[in-house]
């Protein structure tokens, strides 16, 4: 798992139009990247329109904010359009940038215990460096904890 200080691995992940997000293209912002299990279930939509709800002061501070599942565009799309959300979804379908952070893995949850991604938020600076991740994330206090970390 990456920790404070560390430099975000490159990568290169679709949105829900199709349109090629990397790392590269995110230099000069902060940035926010919340990986999330999946788009329509009851926490993810509540998270998801946290950051809708937001995004005006993300916007003001010059910070990007993405989401990251296992979705397909198509999916993605239509949570989008569902909720009405301000912020790009990128498909990670094969799981590898979740593997490679260490967010996707054995989970449980209802007393069964599958692999998945666990809801991990990081924030990198205008260099890509980790500035800050929460592991687990509490939806429930996530956002304070976000405009902690921005200060």
């Amino acid at each position: 798992m990456l920790q404070k200080g560390d430099q975000f691995p490159q990568f290169n992940l679709e949105n829900q139009n199709g349109e090629i997000i990397s790392k590269d293209a995110l230099k000069g912002s902060k940035v926010i990247l919340y990986f999330y299990p999946r788009d329509n279930t009851p926490t993810c939509t509540t998270e998801a329109c946290d950051f809708r709800d937001n995004i005006a002061l993300f916007n003001e501070a010059n910070v990007k904010v993405y989401g990251i599942s296992g979705d397909s565009k198509r999916k993605h799309q239509n949570f989008i359009n569902k909720l009405d959300l301000n912020f790009d979804l990128l498909v990670d379908e094969d799981y590898k940038l979740s593997e490679e952070l260490g967010v996707y893995r054995e989970k449980k949850a209802f007393g069964k215990t599958s692999m998945g991604i666990v809801r991990t938020t990081f924030v990198l600076d205008e260099d890509g460096t980790v500035l800050d991740l929460i592991e687990n994330v509490k939806v429930k206090t996530q956002m304070q904890q976000l405009k902690d970390i921005l200060g």
